[in-house]
């Protein structure tokens, strides 16, 4: 993949995030709300061909791999930690909540059973996602004391930090995990290419 297009690539998948971050305030616990239905309607065709594709005889399902917490933010974090000693001494070399990204690539890399329906593969993406928004903010709730003495903060602010990152990681995987997208940590990214 070229550079630019890798540029225009996280230009978009950013615009995309900040307009779901949007549209994430308030939603009924139903399955029919309005951003559930367009995340339906977007992405089952695409769970329709990695269920084709898992079917045909040459799939094989690749040995589990995983680079952390995806999009970069391994990586970044690493960078950081490097440069910035502070961040090293409170957070570590790696994000807090890194075991609950590699939890949730294992999740990505099956892509559910192999007889799902493109229905049950989308419910299995959506579970697989929530689990990791969950564990983010566990990983938070066991911190707390911690953080809120190293940054004198109300136990409620670092409470609420912890939730923006969870909400924001669950946004960015449902927007950047689709399957058959061609990317490394799609949804059945242990699966050969849909194309």
């Amino acid at each position: 993949m070229s550079r630019a297009l890798l540029i225009s690539f996280f230009n978009l998948y950013l615009g995309l995030l900040l307009v779901a971050a949007c549209f994430s305030g308030e939603q009924t616990d139903t399955p029919q709300s309005l951003l559930d239905s367009l995340e339906l309607k977007l992405e089952l065709g695409r769970h329709e061909k990695l269920a084709e594709r898992k079917q045909q005889a040459d799939s094989k399902l690749s040995p589990f791999t995983t680079d952390g917490c995806s999009g970069g933010l391994s990586v970044g974090w690493g960078y950081l930690s490097e440069r910035i000693e502070r961040i090293k001494e409170i957070h570590g070399d790696e994000p807090p909540w890194e075991s609950c990204c590699i939890t949730h690539d294992r999740a990505y890399h099956q892509a559910g059973p192999l007889d799902a329906t493109p229905l049950m593969s989308f419910a299995a993406r959506r579970e697989a996602d929530q689990l990791l928004q969950a564990c983010v903010i566990e990983t938070g709730a066991a911190r707390v004391p911690e953080l809120s003495l190293q940054y004198d903060l109300l136990i409620e602010d670092v409470e609420q930090i912890y939730q923006v990152i969870a909400d924001l990681m669950y946004r960015a995987v449902r927007i950047g995990g689709v399957p058959c997208s061609g990317l490394p940590w799609r949804w059945g990214y242990g699966w050969p290419s849909c194309e």
